[in-house]
């Protein structure tokens, strides 16, 4: 049976991710990133599709895309070209295509609450993202790792950031300041609610903004609790 094709909202942010079939190591040496990374910025142009924040681990990626009112849409098709387009050029930098799929199937993504002078879950979102290397034990500190958006933005060369987007107005601290806050160690509570929106595809945000997003986008299923539930509990098993 066909999937349902999924609908996104013009004017609002995503974390999307996907990793690499059976959770393999995809990404060894500094041009198997700056492969991936030029494959971005192609289809950065190509959707014209904004940017916020992204990083490049071993298996995986993580990206922070905001499309402007009315083109919500466009996320599916720039994830499509994005991963069709790094697995042909990934198979032909080995030499070897036509063997087998690169990413383990559809991608992942969830809507982050933000709206005028309300950052507060979209920073949260990009702290998580670009400390993913600080978390797997990689670097001691966030932008000694080169490939994502934070060692970009604060080293690359002025070609090499112009197609990351600008961030609402107000939301970016300065670059000193926002490095420290991506250094610092979310609080339990905050690493438990992203991590649980981002295995789960649910909304992340206030939970009056969470099971609104959910009703109108349809992700209800994604805020039901998962399992049995208990016996003697009333429910119908």
């Amino acid at each position: 049976m066909a999937r349902k094709p999924r609908s996104f909202s013009g004017g609002v942010v995503y974390h999307v991710m996907n990793r690499a079939s059976a959770r393999a190591r995809i990404f060894h040496k500094d041009a198997d990133y700056a492969l991936f990374e030029t494959v971005l910025a192609q289809a950065v142009g190509r959707f014209d599709l904004r940017l916020l924040t992204y990083i490049v681990m071993p298996n995986h990626f993580h990206l922070v895309l905001w499309p402007r009112k009315g083109e919500g849409e466009k996320i599916s098709g720039f994830m499509k070209w994005l991963q069709q387009t790094h697995t042909q050029r990934w198979h032909a930098h080995l030499r070897n295509a036509g063997e087998g799929r690169l990413y383990q199937g559809r991608f992942k993504a969830f809507p982050v609450q933000g709206g005028w002078g309300d950052f507060q879950y979209v920073r949260k979102v990009c702290r998580y993202v670009e400390r993913n290397a600080v978390r797997a034990n990689l670097v001691k500190s966030a932008e000694e790792w080169k490939h994502g958006a934070l060692w970009r933005r604060l080293y690359g060369r002025a070609e090499e950031r112009e197609w990351l987007a600008a961030w609402p107005e107000g939301a970016y601290p300065g670059d000193a300041k926002w490095v420290g806050m991506v250094n610092q160690v979310l609080r339990g509570a905050e690493e438990k609610a992203l991590g649980e929106s981002f295995r789960r595809g649910s909304p992340f945000g206030a939970a009056a903004w969470r099971a609104a997003a959910a009703a109108r986008m349809g992700l209800e299923h994604t805020m039901r609790p998962r399992g049995r539930p208990r016996k003697g509990s009333g429910k119908d098993v």
